[in-house]
């Protein structure tokens, strides 16, 4: 077998100078083309434009009971999702005893006097 690669030139290849954002731009010269700098806002890139000042203070009390009520719906779901699984295992095991032909399929318990 032989190796067959596509015929590339040097011209399909451009090598892009990397500059740190935190050092002044300069343009530079390169080939045909002149590489711009990046434009960057004279104002300094804060989040705090986006604040917006609370009407009422944060109530503690209640993201805690909030908290708790949500970590008790999830402990809820999980134990009703594994009774769930038990429930369908024990009835898929039952359910292949009897497609066998057996008759002591299902556990019969009596009451203890």
């Amino acid at each position: 077998m032989n190796n067959q690669r596509p015929i590339s030139s040097d011209d399909e290849h451009r090598v892009l100078q990397f500059r740190p954002r935190t050092s002044p731009p300069t343009s530079a010269q390169r080939g045909n083309g002149t590489v711009q700098p990046l434009r960057v806002a004279p104002e300094r890139l804060d989040l705090s434009r986006y604040e917006r000042p609370r009407a009422e203070p944060d109530n503690f009390r209640q993201r805690m009971l909030a908290n708790i009520a949500a970590l008790a719906i999830t402990i809820a779901l999980i134990a009703i999702g594994i009774w769930l699984a038990v429930s369908i295992a024990d009835l898929r095991r039952t359910q292949d005893c009897v497609l066998m032909g057996r008759r002591d399929c299902v556990k019969i318990t009596t009451p203890h006097i």
